[in-house]
């Protein structure tokens, strides 16, 4: 089986302008519901319906027989049809057996609530949300992922991938208790072909990834900071690091992706091969497929990189004074004359102290000379700053905070226990002086002296020149092409081992209604990867997506994945 899938990737990479009257003559019927486009595939006498949508798969529901429907790869309308809800397997209840029976029938591994180990692959990240998966799959290869999302599909079972971990919610658990989790751990491929394009297996973390690309051709991604954080989540849902206003988000890299789909098939997403899978997977992925391979266009690893830092003094003193130093951050971070895309920017502040940091792909004397003199202009003078020329890899160290860029493959056993939101500021609607004096007016008040560890931590994505602006709205699922700032407040217990304090939480809330009550004018969306697990599926829906990338993301889900075998409590369509 997995012979003739692997087949058919080979297959849906090739791009042919085939005549109809040709593709009639050879039309094969269907072995994995899709239909149509280079492979020209029929659905006429398939066991997944007769009509061919105009996403290219097949079925027999309006959705697929109606409007867009295409009548050279099937039939349309009101045709005779077999099935009605395929590409995905049968979900309901099956007569006898059950999932563990079938799992072990299909020799994949498995660990259960029994196994010795199970505890521990089981921890989440967030210690704060706890939940107990109905079985986790550990597969050695991607049979075994086809095979473990068939069973689940069969015996009603939620799926969830899980690469690094880290998601913010939980939700590579399954973001509630009983769901199939397939944990990646054993995908670590890291290898460039001759365009420098790497191959990266599901389950590889970040550190690895940019020391395996490194060590074999110096070359470089955008990514974030974290070596711990798994690629998976990261590159599907955006994808930020200090190089992104230089080379777009982790994300923006990804020029095709290796999936198993709802129906158990496999196939290769390229813009030309399942375009609507390969929009929908960069930006909700975990709704749609589990990845197993990673296909990422890489950078030359720069010759040299400047971090730079310095720590500014008496900002929560005076809301008003506060806000007017953010004000020249702000206008700094905007004006061309000084800023590219070449500065990173990054700004910490946890009530006692603040600072800004970043990277400069650029000389040490134009920092020093241009850069430097008018970020500090007008704001206090900082009581330590540094600036300094260092390697790529060692930049990515520095930034690591003390980790080591080498992350076990297995046995990762680095957590904590907090609360999150995010908010993203659009460019149109930057920070007033008004919700810049709210704003530190709450962190004077409330922040200071609070009662539990807490800090903010506030990106530059836009600016002159950003990468990551620079893409339209249409090119992913990853919708949000109009950041300036991109915040992050996060609350924590400082204590894993104990209960979660109670006033984590409203703090946090109230640190970003802070922003967002003072500017009512403005819409202020969430960053998917500070997913925010109290916002319920609508809000995150109207937080992460806009309202025609969210409703292009329902149609695709209902197309491949109809069952919702994919699911979390905030995935597409619920």
């Amino acid at each position: 089986m997995l012979v003739n899938i692997l087949t058919l990737v080979g297959l849906a990479t090739v791009t042919l302008a085939v005549p109809l009257d040709q593709l009639e003559r050879r039309a094969t019927i269907t072995p994995d519901a899709s239909c149509g486009g280079a492979k020209g595939y029929t659905c006429l006498g398939s066991s997944f319906g007769n009509c061919c949508s105009q996403n290219g798969w097949c079925g027999s529901t309006a959705a697929y027989c109606g409007t867009g429907c295409q009548p050279a790869f099937g039939t349309c309308g009101s045709g005779p049809s077999t099935t009605s809800t395929k590409p995905t397997p049968p979900t309901s209840t099956p007569t006898s057996g059950t999932l563990g029976d079938c799992l072990t029938k299909k020799n994949v591994p498995i660990r259960l609530t029994s196994s010795s180990d199970f505890n521990q692959l089981a921890q989440p990240y967030n210690l704060r949300l706890q939940y107990t998966p109905a079985v986790i799959v550990i597969p050695t290869t991607v049979q075994h992922i086809t095979d473990a999302v068939t069973c689940a599909a069969k015996y009603n079972v939620k799926v969830q991938p899980r690469g690094g971990g880290h998601s913010y919610a939980a939700f590579s658990l399954g973001g509630q208790n009983g769901a199939m989790v397939i944990d990646l751990q054993s995908f670590q491929e890291v290898t460039l072909d001759a365009n420098n394009v790497a191959k990266v297996g599901g389950g590889v973390r970040l550190g690895n990834l940019a020391q395996g690309i490194y060590n074999q051709k110096q070359r470089a991604l955008p990514h974030g900071t974290c070596p711990g954080v798994g690629v998976g989540g990261h590159a599907t849902h955006g994808g930020f690091g200090l190089s992104s206003r230089a080379w777009g988000l982790t994300l923006d890299t990804i020029v095709a992706l290796d999936v198993v789909l709802a129906n158990g098939s496999f196939i290769k997403a390229t813009p030309s091969a399942y375009p609507d899978i390969y929009y929908a997977l960069r930006g909700a992925a975990d709704s749609f497929g589990i990845v197993t391979s990673f296909y990422l266009q890489t950078q030359p690893a720069p010759a040299s990189v400047i971090n730079w830092s310095f720590s500014i003094p008496n900002m929560f003193k005076s809301a008003a004074s506060s806000a007017n130093y953010f004000l020249h951050i702000q206008s700094f971070a905007q004006n061309a004359s000084v800023v590219d895309r070449n500065l990173g920017i990054g700004i910490y502040m946890d009530g006692q102290g603040f600072s800004i940091s970043g990277t400069y792909f650029g000389s040490l004397d134009n920092f020093n000379n241009k850069i430097k003199p008018e970020l500090l202009r007008t704001l206090p003078t900082p009581t330590s700053q540094s600036a300094t020329s260092m390697t790529w890899l060692q930049s990515l160290t520095a930034l690591a905070n003390g980790q080591s860029l080498s992350q076990p493959t297995t046995g990762y056993n680095q957590h904590d226990d907090f609360f999150a939101k995010s908010v993203v500021v659009p460019t149109s609607g930057q920070f007033t002086a008004a919700t810049l004096t709210s704003y530190f007016d709450y962190i004077i008040k409330n922040g200071v002296n609070a009662a539990n560890p807490w800090y903010t931590i506030i990106n530059l994505y836009g600016g002159p020149d950003s990468q990551i602006n620079a893409k339209p709205t249409s090119f992913s699922a990853y919708s949000d092409r109009t950041a300036l700032w991109v915040l992050q407040h996060y609350g924590y217990t400082g204590n894993t081992g104990a209960p979660f304090p109670s006033g984590i939480i409203p703090f946090i809330t109230g640190l970003s209604n802070s922003i967002t009550s003072a500017q009512p004018q403005t819409v202020f969306p969430g960053y998917i990867n500070y997913v925010d697990p109290s916002l319920t599926p609508a809000q995150a829906h109207a937080a992460y997506y806009d309202s025609a990338t969210y409703a292009k993301l329902v149609g695709i889900k209902q197309n491949v994945d109809p069952g919702k075998v994919f699911w979390n409590p905030q995935a597409i369509g619920n």
